[in-house]
């Protein structure tokens, strides 16, 4: 298949700039895997699609405040870096805002501390090797880091971005994005759930900049995804077995979810503990084997994200169901509303 059959048109304007004004109130497309058929219901009735055998798995990795700004020394030039990967105490892979102007040993200091970075590497993908002046680097973000929000959301962060552009149940910090399925849940709602007996299992995928990166090759087969750091707990995949085998449903919250389960899923269909990097690419005609239901956002255009979403429905049916929403006018994106195909 090609890129350029998962493209489609977007209204600028429907593009979430903001969250909903209460996690619950976005709106929520509801698709039949089977015949396409699709509805519009609130999000807040998303638990009337749940059975109390079911599997409910969520993604509960953090959002660091992986974005800072500085000057450069001794000229005093804006420098902005967005942190990517870590690779050792006090060293990360970073892109830099005006990368071409920041040569091998250009020193930056950070603004809001007395700390500085160093540019040590060049990476052939065009990020940088950064080395701090102190090894606590999460604990410098906390203090004057800034949330990394996506380049489509065409404003700085605000103090409401540092609630909202999390889920309430984060509990592991390494993301630079959000796994967006999650912020329409709150904690009232998750409460409900598990009261149902849905069992919620929670797993951990390290949300990277790749998720925002176009796909530079027109044939699928060709394109070579971006690796994510993850971890399946030994409880988290008995419970997922035990739902299944005594007929339960898993309903994947995100595409990061669908990423780690399909990563762990073994040649029997069962799915196995596991922790390392994923470099899984999904797309048709594949067919997920771990996950029954999937709720999602709505994805870019020719994204890998909306390749793995159309791995759950023909693609021509994932598509209408977009026009469906874009007619409807519901909102894309991080922020927007979602889907739930089932």
């Amino acid at each position: 298949m090609n890129v350029s059959d998962f493209d489609y048109d977007l209204p600028e304007e429907l593009i979430a700039q903001v969250p909903a004004p209460e996690r619950r109130a976005s709106r929520m497309l509801v698709m039949s895997r089977t015949t396409g058929d699709c509805e519009v219901r609130k999000f807040a009735e998303f638990a009337e699609y749940l059975h109390p055998t079911d599997c409910l798995v969520l993604n509960d990795t953090r959002v660091i405040l992986a974005r800072i700004f500085g000057t450069k020394v001794p000229t005093g030039g804006a420098v902005e870096a967005l942190l990517t990967t870590p690779v050792r105490d006090g060293v990360w892979q970073a892109m830099l805002k005006p990368g071409r102007r920041l040569p091998l040993g250009s020193r930056v200091a950070i603004t809001g501390s007395d700390a500085e970075f160093e540019v040590t590497g060049r990476n052939p993908a065009g990020t940088f090797e950064i080395t701090f002046s102190t090894t606590a680097v999460f604990e410098l973000l906390q203090r004057c880091g800034h949330m990394p929000l996506p380049p489509y959301i065409r404003r700085s962060d605000d103090a409401a971005d540092a609630t909202r552009y999390q889920t309430v149940y984060n509990a592991a910090p390494g993301a630079v994005a959000a796994p967006t399925a999650g912020l329409h849940f709150d904690e009232e709602m998750l409460k409900q759930i598990e009261a149902m007996g849905v069992a919620i299992i929670r797993l951990t995928l390290h949300v990277g900049v790749g998720t925002f990166q176009p796909v530079a090759v027109e044939r699928l087969e060709d394109h070579v995804m971006h690796t994510e750091q993850y971890r399946l707990g030994t409880e988290a995949a008995a419970c997922i077995n035990q739902r299944r085998t005594a007929g339960g449903r898993v309903i994947a919250v995100g595409t990061t979810s669908v990423r780690v389960l399909e990563t762990c899923t073994t040649d029997d269909g069962g799915t196995q503990p596991a922790t390392g990097t994923t470099g899984i690419f999904l797309y048709p005609p594949y067919k997920p084997r771990s996950v029954d239901v999937l709720l999602t956002n709505f994805h870019l255009p020719r994204s890998t994200l909306l390749m793995l979403v159309s791995t759950f429905a023909r693609r021509e049916h994932v598509l209408a169901a977009y026009q469906r929403a874009i007619a409807e006018r519901m909102k894309f994106y991080s922020y927007g509303d979602c889907m739930l195909l089932v």
